[in-house]
């Protein structure tokens, strides 16, 4: 068999997949139709033994994708298809009861809603896993000074552990954000054709929060013939969220492995792993940009994921294919890209003494913030302050001098400062503000 989408050979993860494989979704509408019978039984819409019956034959074991898939061939209705293959696969009269006063949707959407719980769950799980990667990072490098960046330029200096502090708290915001969203998303429906429940009679208020406590799941209070798809929406955005701030950290893993900034590179199996098919000295941060790649796919998703929201009146069917793609994609890719992070910052190989010459290659510049609260100390006025500084900074680029040598050669400057307080202003370590407490804060929150 040929295959087309990578995600068959080349992306996913076996666990992740395996929620939305073909015969794990039949098993779960299954377990619908079975909860469903087990609960009319119980208010006495149907025979108890129908409903053991029912429950009974209610596995892929006795209803095979194989014999699902011939009869959909000729119902061209795929749940349709699902039903009549459980009704054959009964004995007695129970096959008569399968499916009892339930519409379509009440079965698709309740088994949806199963397999984004279990996703949800993998998500959770690698989420805590990326947290704790970022947070050992953060104890661990806490006192290592480094540039910090902005607009690409030197600024003023940080520390890599509190780059990875923000990291993981950036990571564990977006476990809140699932776990808080989870009750709105796992969500199913057993109300009928248009919501009213009226195939139910006077059970139908019973046997909705009667068939979802059985198979664990919230319930949709209010339904038109579908679960409400900004409920959907809403899960691909924290999805989509989550790859943006995936893509934000391999970002820096590429930024800081370029050659001429050389603080950070990912592992490299030097005995083995080819980093170019011609250049042969080449190590290359594929990992991290694969991560990036993948990231432009699930953002994308939200788009489809929102205009499936608007159906016309109880429903239509302009949802149905794109979710067929949207909801498996989005969760297989961002447990793979997940994973994937986790590996790279776990691996990450870190480069102290090039983050020190980095500093150092500023000649002092990068201090120039430092000197600035200094005269500010000793009276000056903040905005004169800043006009001596960047003066002295001009002329050290100029003549391509020291930042602390243009200092002392300005009188202004030196009137207020002496030498000492000078070189003292310049030094990196003396800095940090509060770099540590904040690193020990996060680490402490987020473990």
């Amino acid at each position: 068999m040929s295959l087309l989408c990578p995600i068959d050979f080349r992306y996913g993860r076996p666990k992740m997949k395996g929620i939305f494989e073909e015969e794990s979704r039949l098993q779960r509408l299954l377990e619908v139709e079975a909860a469903l019978a087990r609960v009319e039984a119980k208010v006495g819409l149907i025979p108890e033994p129908a409903a053991a019956e029912i429950t009974k034959k209610a596995t892929t074991k006795r209803v095979t994708v194989k014999r699902v898939q011939e009869i959909e061939e000729e119902t061209r209705h795929d749940l349709m298809a699902v039903v009549l293959a459980l009704t054959e696969a009964c004995d007695g009269e129970a096959g008569k009861y399968v499916h009892l006063g339930a519409t379509s949707n009440d079965i698709l959407d309740t088994a949806t809603a199963l397999q984004l719980r279990d996703a949800i769950r993998i998500v959770g799980e690698d989420l805590s896993e990326l947290t704790t990667v970022f947070a050992g990072l953060a104890s661990k490098y806490k006192r290592t000074v480094m540039l910090g960046r902005t607009h690409g330029q030197a600024a003023v200096p940080i520390t890599f552990g509190l780059k990875m502090a923000v990291f993981a708290s950036e990571v564990a915001r977006h476990s809140d954000r699932l776990r808080e969203a989870s009750p709105r998303i796992v969500v199913g429906k057993m109300s009928g054709a248009v919501g009213t429940g009226a195939a139910f009679g006077p059970y139908a208020l019973d046997i909705q929060p009667a068939v979802m406590r059985d198979l664990g799941l919230g319930v949709e209070e209010a339904a038109t013939q579908v679960v409400g798809r900004d409920r959907y929406a809403e899960f691909i955005g924290i999805l989509a969220n989550i790859a943006a701030s995936l893509e934000k950290f391999c970002t820096e893993v590429r930024n800081l492995q370029r050659t001429e900034i050389g603080e950070v590179a990912e592992a490299f199996e030097t005995k083995r792993q080819v980093g170019s098919s011609t250049m042969a000295q080449k190590e290359n941060p594929v990992a991290s940009e694969n991560v990036c790649s993948l990231s432009r796919i699930v953002r994308s998703l939200v788009t489809p994921a929102l205009e499936n929201v608007p159906l016309w009146h109880e429903r239509d069917l302009t949802n149905s294919a794109a979710e067929r793609i949207i909801l498996p994609h989005a969760c297989v890719l961002i447990d793979e890209m997940l994973a994937r992070t986790a590996e790279i910052f776990r691996t990450l190989r870190v480069y102290p003494d090039r983050m020190k010459e980095n500093i150092d290659a500023t000649k002092g510049q990068v201090m120039a913030e430092a000197v600035m609260i200094a005269l500010v100390s000793k009276g000056i006025g903040r905005q004169e302050a800043h006009k001596l500084v960047r003066e002295a900074a001009q002329k050290a680029r100029a003549k391509e001098v020291q930042f602390r040598d243009a200092l002392l050669a300005e009188t202004k400057v030196t009137k207020l400062l002496s030498k000492r307080e000078i070189e003292s202003a310049m030094d990196p370590n003396a800095y940090l503000g509060e770099s540590f407490a904040i690193v020990d804060a996060v680490v402490k929150r987020v473990r």
